[in-house]
C-alpha cells in the first residue's frame, strides 16, 4: 500500500473517529472502503448511462429491430 495525505474538516474527522468500524479497523480501512464504494458506484452509473444512450430512453432496440419483440417466446416454467 502507498501512504497518502488528505485533508478532512474537523467535524467530519470527529464523526469518523466516533464510528465503531473506524475504531475497530482504523481510519484508513474505513476510507479505503468508502473510496472503493464511490468508484464502484461511479462505474455503475457510467455503465447505466452508456446503456441508456445506446438503447434510448424507451429501452427499445430502435426501428431496425421493430417488431422482433413479438417473435420471442418465453419458456414455460
Amino acid at each position: 500500500m502507498k501512504a497518502i495525505q488528505i485533508t478532512v474538516d474537523g467535524p467530519l474527522l470527529k464523526q469518523l473517529d466516533a464510528d465503531a468500524e473506524a475504531q475497530a479497523h482504523g481510519r484508513s480501512a474505513v476510507i479505503r472502503t468508502a473510496l472503493r464504494e464511490h468508484l464502484r458506484g461511479k462505474r455503475e452509473r457510467l455503465i447505466a448511462a452508456a446503456y441508456q444512450q445506446g438503447y434510448g430512453a424507451d429501452g427499445g432496440l430502435g426501428d431496425e429491430f421493430a417488431g422482433w419483440e413479438d417473435q420471442g417466446v418465453w419458456p414455460e416454467k
